[in-house]
């Protein structure tokens, strides 16, 4: 259940994101360029140096192609062990996954690393990852409107929230891109205007070119983690804005989970501030496994997001119902749910992480308060647990970091 004022958040960043001009085969095409380039300079590094096994391919497979079939976004979540997790993940992929700018993935990336120069953001935004600002800027931002987006098909966005509405989302709608299209332009027809429900009052035209539905991988505790033994390969609490793109799209999407293991070799975190040795792969020969799960149960996605539309019809903002009210962001309700989310996907990760025959994780690592002291008393409030170099929830360990008040809101 979105609404629309999301929906055009979301379009409003990724036409800031990717200019007006950028709508077009042109840019997809060196959109496609730049990440097939990536990604064959990982797969040299990946087979050459190390020793990659991927477990569980056919059901990223399949899930893929029942997105498509069925007109539903997908989105992949997966542990953070390190720099190197993206892109030498999809180095561990077939060829097959890059023929289509359509079935590269969209990521998330943090603003001042990724974007804190014109090549930076040059290079990842032709890489396909959406700008998003950490340490306080909050879940209610640009790049997660747009990831919420991209995760609604461009025929199903007239079913954003209205009061008394039936909840339509958890039913799966035909594919409609034909009709997207006048011409094979990004104009959209004037029947596809009124199914969007955005009104004839001005053209419409889509911020991206895209004739598929959109594949969405996140990394949801947002920071690297490399902790010492007896913790290590355990994760950090999973960030709650990763809830919002399993609630708000405007159809439910496909969520299958991912685990990692063997990047954190490959740039271990002890090496950061060691100065080239940083650039240069370690530990030549290591073992890197990566696990595909299967997918989540659909009929689990539709509880959590009937318990999401019920709060829609009980908190929207009667005067503006086309926005989310503040009660749905930041109500105790509202939190909940998103803090529920959040812990079972991790669940789901974490139960794979136990698959592979690593030991069961400190149960104090699962939750937010946990995380919340011990970033906040700089490991003070648990001395046995030790990162691997930095724990770079620390604000103070990062450049280029903006601040913002409790609401999100940047301050001057």
């Amino acid at each position: 259940m979105s609404f629309q004022s999301v929906l055009k958040s979301g379009d409003e960043f990724l036409s800031e994101y990717r200019p007006p001009s950028t709508n077009s085969r042109l840019f997809n095409y060196l959109s496609q360029i730049t990440c097939v380039a990536v990604i064959a300079g990982s797969k040299l590094i990946v087979n050459m140096v190390y020793d990659p096994q991927i477990t569980g391919l056919e059901k990223l497979d399949a899930a893929l192609a029942r997105a498509r079939r069925e007109n539903r976004g997908l989105i992949t979540i997966m542990n953070h062990m390190s720099v190197a997790d993206d892109p030498f993940l999809w180095a561990t992929l077939p060829w097959r996954y890059y023929k289509d700018v359509d079935d590269i993935r969209w990521g998330l990336g943090a603003a001042n690393l990724c974007f804190s120069n014109k090549v930076l953001s040059t290079f990842f935004t032709l890489g396909k990852v959406l700008k998003t600002e950490r340490f306080g800027r909050g879940p209610f931002q640009g790049s997660l409107d747009a990831a919420v987006r991209l995760l609604s098909p461009d025929d199903t966005l007239s079913l954003a929230f209205q009061p008394g509405q039936q909840n339509q989302s958890l039913k799966w709608y035909s594919p409609l891109w034909k009709i997207l299209r006048t011409n094979q332009s990004s104009a959209l027809s004037v029947e596809a205007k009124k199914l969007l429900g955005y009104g004839l009052q001005q053209d419409y035209v889509q911020p991206i070119l895209r004739r598929k539905t959109s594949w969405v991988h996140i990394f949801p505790e947002g920071y690297v983690a490399q902790l010492e033994p007896p913790h290590s390969n355990s994760m950090r609490y999973f960030r709650w804005g990763t809830s919002r793109l399993i609630l708000e799209p405007t159809v439910a999407p496909i969520v299958v989970p991912i685990f990692s293991q063997g990047f954190e070799l490959i740039y271990p975190e002890s090496s950061a501030e060691d100065g080239m040795d940083r650039f240069f792969p370690q530990n030549r020969g290591a073992h890197i496994r990566i696990t595909v799960g299967d997918p989540v149960d659909d009929s689990v996605i539709a509880g959590f997001r009937e318990k999401w539309n019920q709060l829609c019809h009980k908190y929207y903002d009667r005067e503006s119902p086309g926005q989310m009210s503040e009660e749905l962001k930041f109500g105790k309700e509202a939190r909940a749910l998103r803090a529920n989310v959040s812990s079972f996907l991790r669940n789901l990760v974490s139960d794979l992480r136990t698959s592979t025959g690593l030991r069961a994780e400190d149960p104090r690592l699962k939750t937010h308060e946990f995380w919340h002291a011990y970033t906040h008393s700089k490991g003070v409030s648990s001395p046995d647990v030790k990162f691997i170099g930095k724990n770079w929830a620390i604000k103070e360990y990062q450049k280029n970091v903006k601040d913002y008040d409790e609401f999100g809101n940047e301050i001057s």
